[in-house]
């Protein structure tokens, strides 16, 4: 199917489709030659913002406009796919673009007289283990590595943190550590973080003891460092954010794969306390995975589907509701979501960053891609979108972690605000 057809509130779900051997295509790294660039939706142009990045992946802003981005890659682990399919998708991994040791560093990028590039960058953290979430409450500094959120003193400008951080909270990682990414974010009145944590497998593979605590969007209490799930059956939330007009916490997650082509959708959804979104029984409700052993109609029964489908295999990472004026009202409180691509579809899907409209706080609109051509004529991959954030002044900022790049997405000096 187009993967058109598996993206919206009620997208298309063809019966699942299961082989010994999974569809394999992922787009070659190759990286961007000199004078390459996205291509930016009609009324919208795109820039570079840094370049000469090591596989940047995630972006904070912080209050004085300061652009933080995770230079970050996967941890060690030795006892994830193992054997044969495990080989293969090591090296599927490297053909990828994902292979290096992690640079394990959050880097600071200064856009001083505000031209929409960065003039200075600066070692902001070092020596962290594989870094993703940031937050920053008061005068305190979070990051999510892979094992642990992490706490430091921040004063407004600082171009470096000092010390190694002190360790708030464990987090789920092991020798096994699947999805490695952990994200945060910070409630409004700060007195908690929202943590994404990935599973351990594709559909509990592993056990399902080697899933505890994760497949879960879980919450810090910051006053007594206690982790608590918030809701879970989410095999792969990364993205967090708030809507603007409801105030609800959203994520973007990565659905299961070897069911086909068209199965299952990725998706954003609205995270509901206590919710149960089906991971590793059901998919989209209460669609039952055959291959989850033993199985579990309990769980099941109370499954609910999530809000949107954003295509199958899309690896959709970024999410970012836009709440800049200089967007128009079309724009205006929608989600942006980076689609790093597919690797289980025989054609590629995602490697783009799409928009999704909101009205009165849920999804009102087909999506729409914004920055696209990160593929080129050859099938390969110039660049691969992951985080998405905007700068406060106008523009929407793309980690790009194949192509070592931060991209800034603005409207054109034409375009007028609705």
């Amino acid at each position: 199917m187009p993967p058109v057809s598996s993206t919206g509130p009620a997208p298309t779900l063809p019966p699942p489709h299961t082989s010994l051997v999974p569809t394999v295509e992922i787009a070659d790294a190759v990286g961007w030659k000199d004078g390459e660039a996205p291509t930016a939706a009609a009324g919208f142009a795109v820039a570079e913002f840094a370049r000469d990045l090591e596989h940047p992946r995630w972006l904070h802003v912080l209050p004085n406009g300061d652009v933080l981005v995770a230079e970050s890659d996967a941890p060690p682990k030795p006892d994830d796919g193992k054997g044969i399919k495990g080989a293969i998708m090591k090296k599927l991994m490297k053909k990828a673009g994902s292979s290096t040791p992690s640079a394990n560093r959050i880097s600071l990028l200064r856009d001083a007289d505000h031209d929409g590039k960065a003039e200075h960058t600066f070692v902001f953290a070092s020596g962290l283990n594989s870094p993703i979430g940031m937050a920053l409450v008061g005068d305190a500094f979070y990051v999510a590595n892979t094992d642990a959120v992490v706490r430091f003193a921040y004063k407004d400008g600082a171009t470096q943190l000092d010390g190694s951080g002190e360790r708030i909270v464990d987090l789920p990682a092991g020798s096994i550590n699947h999805h490695w990414t952990k994200n945060i974010i910070a409630t409004p009145d700060g007195k908690y973080l929202y943590v994404a944590i990935g599973s351990n497998s594709n559909v509990g593979e592993n056990g399902i003891e080697a899933e505890a605590g994760r497949a879960a969007v879980s919450r810090i209490d910051l006053a007594t460092r206690t982790l608590e799930p918030y809701a879970t059956g989410l095999r792969n939330p990364v993205g967090l954010a708030f809507q603007p007009d409801s105030g609800a916490l959203w994520t973007a997650v990565n659905e299961r794969d070897e069911l086909g082509d068209d199965l299952v959708p990725d998706y954003m959804t609205s995270v509901k306390q206590g919710a149960f979104y089906g991971w590793p029984y059901s998919w989209w409700g209460s669609h039952v995975d055959e291959r989850v052993k033993p199985a579990n109609p309990g769980r099941v029964a109370v499954a609910i589907a999530p809000d949107y489908a954003l295509g199958a295999h899309t690896a959709s990472l970024g999410l970012a509701f836009c709440t800049d004026d200089a967007f128009g009202a079309h724009y205006r409180h929608g989600a942006f979501i980076g689609q790093h691509g597919s690797w289980n579809r025989s054609q590629p899907s995602g490697y783009q960053v799409l928009f999704v409209p909101f009205t009165d706080g849920q999804p009102s609109g087909p999506p729409e891609p914004v920055l696209t051509g990160f593929l080129d004529a050859n099938g390969d991959a110039r660049g691969r979108p992951v985080g998405v954030a905007f700068d406060g002044r106008g523009g929407l900022l793309v980690a790009d972690d194949v192509g070592g790049r931060v991209w800034r997405v603005s409207p054109q000096a034409t375009r007028q605000p609705e």
